[in-house]
């Protein structure tokens, strides 16, 4: 999950609710295209960027086991057990207490860099692109689409780091998968480079850029949903905008799940499946392992671990947006900025 203003923050925590860009709060009158280009790097996108970066790293730290259940019914196939809490039960018998916790700092540090990159994208191109004016559904729709894309090719080798790290040492029912050893996080990144070429680190990316119609499919419902309540009320409230942020982000969720898993399959990259094809990512590995699932689980296998996901996707989402609503409505306070919604 999520962080506010409609498909904003990452793919997997965009925006459960809305707080609008100082750039279409505080500039009554369209401005010239010489006069917008220095909110490109304004402290408005820079507080935003930072807020959706906190925001995510609270959350999913708190809710960090949820995601280690997920992870592991979308890799590990052969796993019987089937609900969030038997997996984790599972995990914390076989690798510890601390173990739900494994691979902590990788991800969070590809989260908050993620978010970052996302936030900070979305408000900077929507200051040059808004200006002033109010914004449209296919506008943030555009919007979202392109910080997507450019956080995918960004930050796609950040996540395949952190999902080997945070597989490392799992116990798996799955004999195709070959086990790594890796040191942290620079040893990762030389191993995987080394063994398997610099192009790895970017397995997954064609999925991954597919996904980021996950916080626009997002986007449509939570603004459809959020255009109703205002037509019955002056503006939403927090608990408003949880709620349906949350329902937008489960049905996201659901629809583009299945491209969800083949992602994680792929950036963990040590199934021994598809030898002939080593392009990773491509639309024919893709289908391969769509392919298998179905073949091997029937279409069921295509949700295998959205339980732990939609779970952990409400409640990263709830969280994100209150420390994200506060921490922005706080810094902006500080900066003796007016912070008015306007949609």
């Amino acid at each position: 999950m999520a962080g506010a203003g409609a498909a904003r923050g990452s793919p997997e925590l965009a925006g459960a609710a809305g707080l609008p860009g100082r750039a279409e709060q505080q500039r009554p009158e369209p401005q010239p295209r010489a006069a917008a280009m220095p909110s490109v790097a304004s402290y408005e996108s820079l507080v935003h960027a930072v807020s959706g970066a906190v925001g995510s790293m609270t959350a999913m730290t708190v809710f960090f086991p949820l995601d280690t259940a997920r992870l592991r019914l979308q890799v590990d196939e052969k796993r019987k057990s089937k609900t969030t809490p038997a997996v984790l039960l599972e995990i914390i018998k076989e690798e510890g207490l601390l173990a739900p916790y494994r691979g902590w700092f990788p991800v969070i540090s590809s989260l908050c860099c993620s978010n970052f990159v996302y936030f900070y994208t979305f408000n900077s191109l929507k200051a040059l692109w808004v200006k002033g004016q109010h914004s449209t559904t296919g506008k943030d729709l555009v919007l979202g689409v392109v910080a997507g894309v450019v956080n995918v090719l960004l930050t796609t080798p950040l996540w395949v780091v952190n999902t080997r790290l945070k597989l490392q040492g799992a116990k798996f029912r799955n004999e195709d998968i070959v086990p790594t050893n890796y040191r942290g996080i620079i040893d990762a990144f030389h191993q995987i480079v080394r063994d398997e070429g610099v192009l790895a680190l970017w397995n997954g990316t064609f999925p991954s850029l597919l996904l980021v119609f996950n916080p626009a499919i997002q986007f449509m419902f939570y603004e459809g949903f959020k255009r109703k309540l205002l037509k019955k009320q002056l503006q939403l409230t927090s608990l408003d905008a949880f709620v349906i942020g949350a329902i937008a982000k489960a049905v996201a969720t659901t629809l583009t799940y299945p491209l969800q898993t083949v992602q994680s399959i792929l950036r963990f990259g040590r199934h021994r499946l598809n030898p002939e094809n080593r392009t990773l990512g491509s639309l024919r590995n893709v289908l391969y392992l769509l392919q298998q699932r179905v073949r091997r689980f029937g279409l069921v296998g295509l949700y295998k671990g959205l339980e732990a996901k939609l779970l952990q996707t409400v409640l990263t989402a709830a969280l994100m947006f209150l420390v994200y609503e506060k921490l922005t409505a706080a810094t902006f306070t500080v900066m003796g900025l007016k912070h008015s919604r306007r949609h």
